[in-house]
């Protein structure tokens, strides 16, 4: 009894238990190799509609939850109800859609390797697919 205190304790206490990972991920056309986090949330508030290279932006989110999409908009410095607030107002005021919904990361991935101009979010260190990595976040939930 006492061992599997101990282990549950080490388990719960792991560093990587207390991290979420998230990598920021683009189609591999956007013309940048790397965003600050002020211009992602400018992406994902709809205020910056289209790339440098005038080729529009295509914001993809993910439906579920869980920690990922929470730390993603952690960072951001919203929550995901308001950023759902956000994209809200924007789409009745005729200034923007929302986001694509993407049921899972794996399905995200795809999608933005699919599509010129995607922009997303996975919680993966090293996306596989067609994509480019463009930030890393590593917050302590």
């Amino acid at each position: 009894m006492k061992l599997a205190i101990v282990t549950l304790l080490l388990l719960l206490s792991w560093p990587e238990a207390s991290l979420s990972q998230v990598a920021v991920i683009a189609h591999k056309s956007v013309p940048i190799d790397h965003i600050e986090k002020s211009e992602l949330l400018d992406f994902f508030t709809g205020d910056i509609k289209k790339w440098n290279d005038e080729q529009p932006v295509v914001i993809l989110d993910l439906k579920p939850r869980g920690d990922i999409k929470k730390a993603f908009y952690k960072f951001l410095g919203k929550s995901p109800s308001r950023m759902k607030s956000i994209w809200l107002k924007k789409m009745l005021s005729g200034e923007g859609d929302p986001p694509l919904s993407m049921k899972s990361e794996m399905e995200l991935l795809e999608k933005v390797a699919s599509t010129p101009g995607a922009i997303g979010f996975v919680g993966q260190r090293q996306p596989t697919g067609d994509v480019k990595m463009l930030l890393w976040i590593e917050e302590e939930k």
